[in-house]
């Protein structure tokens, strides 16, 4: 079979990135057409890939005739029109988060999605792909935990670009939050609490940043979020499971670590165990903590593309669920109070 020939969209930093592994990692594919709203740098990255042209419109890149699919790693307000066309032109999408940047259009990208009958849309969370993440997912499958019970998470950026708003902290970081927490307890978040406390100081000028996110989900489990993007130190991800028999923590650089009970006494008979402490580097970026996982969503979204499928992983529903979730912690943030989640049924759609 031949390789899958992907238009992708946007070769700023994520682009370029899914450029590279595509071109130097990704089996069964190829990248043979390339957009942006800077055409010469479209033209500087195409020029180092064989077989790879520049189609300056977005639309006609899309509807390519050499085109098989495609990766949308543009701004998030031309995500809609794009998705659109992907959807009109039958042509299978890696849409990079958001999936449009409100949740009425992305409502609107769902249905239009059901309509055609088959899924053609993946979105970009790629925690979902993470060794650890997996690991974190398979012991609550699996009922290690028993009764999983409720999750803690940090979410640390050293610094964030000029006109990073406090908005953004919950759209734009808070968000994979967000996604995890539906992909671990695989139910819906129903309600936002976002509390502000005071601003670090060396925090951008009027950026209410760290904040405290709490959800709750649909059976009333707990989630609680630090999002601090302002920290000066590195990327920290890291997130604890606790369940009723039991708790696991991953982001450390080193793996998972596992605390459950044990019921085999130490030595000396009294039931103590004396735990070792572990120290490690800290990632400088989300390409680094996140890199292997980026690789790995890719391929296998390439494979389920080339076997038919087209989607392996968070579709349409799971990125208008983050919006969402994401509409209601901004209201949540600006009132200072818990705001319930406003969502359509997903049994109202069928086919989503």
């Amino acid at each position: 079979m031949t390789d899958l020939r992907i238009a992708v969209l946007g070769v700023g930093m994520m682009g370029a990135d899914h450029v590279a592994r595509i071109t130097e990692r990704t089996k069964g594919a190829s990248v043979t057409v390339l957009n942006d709203y800077f055409p010469d740098k479209a033209e500087e990255l195409a020029a180092t890939i064989p077989g790879c042209r520049v189609i300056n419109d977005p639309l006609d890149a899309i509807a390519d005739p050499e085109v098989d699919a495609v990766i949308l790693a543009t701004p998030g307000p031309t995500h809609e029109k794009q998705l659109l066309a992907c959807l009109e032109a039958g042509k299978p999408v890696m849409c990079e988060k958001p999936l449009t940047t409100d949740v009425s259009t992305s409502l609107e990208v769902v249905k239009r999605e059901a309509e055609l009958g088959r899924r053609l849309i993946q979105v970009g969370f790629m925690r979902r792909f993470d060794h650890e993440y997996e690991q974190l997912k398979a012991l609550i499958d699996n009922g290690t935990f028993g009764q999983p019970l409720l999750a803690h998470c940090v979410h640390r950026n050293p610094a964030v670009p000029p006109g990073f708003d406090s908005s953004m902290i919950v759209k734009d970081s808070l968000v994979h939050e967000v996604d995890v927490t539906r992909f671990l307890f695989d139910e819906e978040i129903t309600s936002v609490q976002i509390i502000a406390p005071g601003s670090n100081p060396n925090a951008p000028e009027g950026l209410k940043d760290p904040q405290i996110a709490i959800f709750t989900t649909e059976s009333g489990r707990h989630v609680d979020v630090e999002c601090f993007v302002s920290t000066g130190v590195a990327y920290e991800v890291r997130t604890e499971l606790v369940g009723e028999l039991g708790s696991a923590f991953i982001g450390l650089d080193q793996g998972l670590v596992r605390k459950q009970r044990n019921p085999v006494q130490s030595a000396s008979g009294d039931g103590r165990k004396v735990a070792g402490i572990q120290s490690s580097d800290i990632t400088p970026s989300f390409v680094e903590r996140f890199g292997a996982a980026y690789d790995v969503e890719i391929q296998r979204w390439v494979n389920a593309v080339r076997r038919g499928d087209n989607v392996d992983g968070p579709g349409a529903w799971d990125g208008y669920a983050a919006a969402a979730v994401c509409a209601a912690g901004v209201k949540a943030l600006e009132t200072g109070e818990p705001q319930t989640v406003e969502m359509v049924s997903r049994a109202s759609i069928p086919g989503a």
